[in-house]
């Protein structure tokens, strides 16, 4: 493998920051030679692999850095690079993925919230900024790409990490959920939560990711408590979290698994029934449900749209 060239893919030189980076990548590329050839000969097993890492060539970096959660391993953040790369070329469409991995957004689902705001857009996403907690987003913007959450994700087997769990599944895992850094994020979510009927933003893009998680054929979630979140790794602690991770995950129906750093989710939200809404609410949830039931059904038509033809 060829380190330096690699690595001039993922820096830009002409920056100092990133030139110290590349010169870290390449030491540790040096001290992990084997590794990264392992890496390397993954990705050039088949051509839209090869492809894949030439339009996204952080994979290698990523294998490297302390990145996706707390105390993650080099081993075990090449397993789930290639986990997440070995399902989606053989569930998705070359074009798709190699669109995506680009840096273009893929329009799942979207929300009308009116003449000042336009649309609410859920998409997938995948951009190096996001690299230190996922391999892939799922993200709700406004027509002018303004980010408003978004959840990274990988997709590994369920038991890529030894915590009890006993599965030859597939999973999707979690590494951060991320809110609106806007001026005026507070009157966008207003909006946006008197749109979905008195349904948190929050809990939304929650829904969507799990949405997607159903709707490509994964059987759990798993997702990072704030004992697991990527910065751990860290000498810094002072990142805060907007979101307390944990709090979020267990209101939400999660479940502690034996390794605290990660939550079990569940992959269905469960609905409250007509006797558990008081009567003067049940036309506003009669609504949400109704929104949430459009939003699966455009999810599971759209991803049957960008399914290899071998599995659609």
């Amino acid at each position: 493998m060829n380190f330096i060239e690699t690595g001039k893919k993922i820096y830009r030189l002409d920056n100092p920051r990133e030139a110290h980076r590349f010169a870290v990548f390449l030491a540790r590329c040096c001290f992990h030679p084997q590794r990264m050839d392992r890496l390397e000969e993954f990705f050039m097993q088949n051509d839209t692999l090869k492809k894949l890492a030439d339009v996204y060539p952080f994979v290698y970096e990523q294998a490297t850095r302390a990145f996706f959660y707390h105390k993650s391993t080099f081993d075990e953040r090449m397993t789930l690079i290639t986990d997440h790369m070995k399902f989606l070329t053989e569930n998705l469409r070359e074009d798709f993925l190699i669109d995506v991995y680009s840096g273009n957004f893929f329009e799942l689902w979207k929300m009308t919230l009116g003449e000042e705001l336009g649309d609410l857009h859920l998409v997938f996403y995948a951009k190096p900024g996001q690299r230190k907690e996922g391999l892939l987003s799922v993200m709700l913007q406004l027509d002018d790409e303004t980010p408003i959450y978004q959840i990274m994700f990988w997709i590994a087997r369920a038991d890529s990490i030894n915590f009890d769990e006993k599965s030859d599944g597939y999973a999707m895992w979690i590494g951060a959920l991320q809110g609106p850094n806007v001026d005026d994020a507070k009157e966008i979510i207003k909006v946006i939560t008197k749109k979905s009927h008195a349904y948190r933003t929050k809990n939304l893009i929650l829904y969507a990711a799990q949405s997607v998680a159903r709707a490509l054929g994964l059987q759990k979630i798993f997702a990072v408590t704030n004992e697991g979140y990527y910065a751990n790794n860290h000498i810094r602690r002072d990142r805060k979290l907007k979101t307390s991770f944990g709090a979020f995950w267990h209101e939400c129906g999660g479940k502690l698994t034996s390794d605290e750093r990660f939550f079990n989710l569940p992959l269905t939200e469960t609905r409250k029934s007509v006797e558990e809404i008081p009567t003067r609410k049940r036309a506003v949830y009669r609504r949400r449900f109704e929104l949430l039931d459009a939003l699966d059904d455009a999810v599971q038509s759209v991803i049957g749209t960008i399914r290899n033809a071998k599995t659609s």
